[in-house]
Parts: C-alpha cells; structure tokens; sequence
C-alpha cells in the first residue's frame, strides 16, 4: 500500500513541478516517516506550487507564512482575543493551526518566533495561555531559506535544524523541463489557480495514517543497525567537524531508510537506501569548523568522505 500511496502522489504532483523528482521522493519520505523538511534554494523553484499540489492531492488544509524580521511568535501560533459579547477569550487560531504548514524564508525572522515552532514541530501540539491544542495529522513542515541572501537573515539555532528529518537542496530543472513549463502556462496553467488544474485528491489522512503503521513493520538487519551507527557516529571524528549528527539523526536515518524501502514496495531495508538518504538527512546536523569553510569543505562532502570510509554490511 505504501509505494502505491507514494506513485500516485508523485504521479500527481510531478506532472506539474517539473524535474524535480528528486525533492518530491525525499519530501514524501519525511511526511510518510512523520518528519519535515527544510529546502534551501533559490527563489521560483516551485517550492510553494509544490507545497499547494502536495495538500490538493491529500485533500488536506496547507497554509502558507512569509516569516519576516517583525513576525512574532503569536502571528503564528495565534492568541486569546477579548469578546465584549460574550463577555469571554476566545482563541483566535495562527496559520500553525493546519496540516500542511510553508514556512517561507524562515531564517528571516528572529530566534524568538523561530523557536515557537520547535513544540509544534515535535509534540504535535500548541500551547497557548497554558492550554494544549492538538493538531490534526498528518501535520508536515515545510521550511525554506535562501542559499544565496544573507542579509537580514537569523541562521537557524541548531535545535530547531534539528527537528527538521531532512534538508533538501534544490537546483534548476534544466532548459527541457523549462521550456516545458513555459508551453504550460502559454496554455493556461495558473499556479495560483490549482482549482483549474488536472490535480486530483489520490490519498488523504487515513491513508498517510495506514502507510505509517505498515512502515514500522519493515525490516532492519541488525548489520544495518549497526551500519546506521557508525555512519553517524563518524561524523563526530572527522577533522573537519566541529559537532557531528546527534542520536536523533540515527533515528531520522533509519525512519527515513524504513520509508523509503516501503516505497519501493521492499518489506526491508538494505545498505542503498541509507547510502541514498544520508546526505539530506545528515547535511545539516553536521557542523564545520571555520577553517574547514574557509577551505571549501562541505558537509555533503564529509558525508560522502564517511560512506567511502564505513564498510556496508552485505
């Protein structure tokens, strides 16, 4: 049931976000394995008619937040509003109250609003004025931020980078695939207007929910358990680290690997999947140090350095 959820949403949402098959695999890991997702890259790559397809095809509420420099924590969250009518506060409910949140340009806004989605991002839940509001699954996050502007912008505190399951990179899809998108809207695609679109609801919040239970059954070999380890626990030895990957990030590997196995239509996990899934899930929770920068380090280049290192189990 797993792949065939998986197919049609890719079917749906690739047939409009062109060449980008790459972001739409690894972003239907993270929602399948109930993480979320940071996306670094240019402005116009389609991350926000991604995000728009993704929420038509599951038939569920997706919002969208431009975070900026003077957005505090309660624009999101939301707030207690005095009713003289009632004489009572109601809550006044922020764009967090959703399933499928963008967060656009986040790295634009301070720590302190940046923070407010950390207990949302993990307890599946806000609170407000001591009272918990439960979200409604599947609840997913998508954050984005400029590789290039720098300007005005807060980096990320590494607590918050890290509840993200996966940081995806995206690139330019190609004169072929833009040349296509041009013919698309000469012949009348509106990205602001999906209701017009071929788009149709393929799977909805029963279906994510039954996906999942059938992902924890999949298999994982003690050797790759051990595998997982290593490759992370290496990250934290290498010369040009800093900090490595922290537990979560093993956790985030094999949740990710069990995923994508399961998408596959494989009842278990082999060596590739976690080869395939480390960069995205390890690139930033890899911390350089300063002159290792300076030199031109990567952090995917570590992680490729550390999977030529570490033995795969056969």
């Amino acid at each position: 049931m797993v792949k065939n959820v998986a197919d049609n949403i890719k079917q749906q949402i690739n047939a409009y976000v062109l060449n980008q098959e790459n972001m739409t695999e690894l972003a239907l890991v993270a929602l399948l394995a109930g993480g979320h997702v940071l996306l670094e890259g240019v402005p116009g790559l389609a991350k926000t008619l991604w995000a728009r397809s993704l929420a038509r095809v599951l038939d569920v509420g997706c919002k969208r937040v431009q975070f900026t420099a003077d957005l505090m924590p309660s624009d999101i969250l939301g707030t207690k509003v005095y009713n003289r009518q009632t004489g009572a506060f109601e809550l006044r409910r922020g764009p967090l109250f959703t399933q499928l949140l963008l967060a656009d340009e986040i790295n634009r806004t301070p720590p302190k609003t940046q923070s407010a989605l950390l207990e949302v991002m993990e307890e599946r839940a806000i609170t407000i004025d001591g009272e918990t509001h439960a979200l409604a699954e599947p609840f997913f996050v998508m954050a984005t931020q400029n590789p290039v502007e720098y300007e005005g912008t807060y980096p990320l505190p590494e607590a918050l980078t890290d509840r993200f399951m996966m940081k995806i990179l995206l690139t330019y899809p190609g004169v072929a695939a833009e040349k296509q998108l041009l013919q698309m809207y000469h012949q009348g695609f509106d990205a602001a207007n999906l209701a017009q679109s071929n788009l149709q609801p393929v799977a909805n919040a029963q279906d994510i929910a039954q996906a999942r239970r059938e992902i924890l059954s999949v298999t994982v070999e003690e050797g790759l358990f051990n595998y997982i380890v290593s490759v992370v626990e290496t990250t934290r030895r290498m010369g040009a680290v800093q900090y490595g990957a922290s537990p979560r990030g093993s956790v985030a590997l094999l949740l990710a690997a069990k995923c994508y196995a399961a998408m596959q239509g494989r009842d278990f996990v082999i060596p590739d999947d976690v080869r395939f899934l480390a960069a995205p899930v390890l690139r930033h929770r890899i911390i350089l140090k300063p002159e290792a920068e300076i030199e031109g380090t990567s952090a995917d280049g570590v992680i490729e350095t550390i999977l030529g290192q570490v033995k795969a189990p056969r």
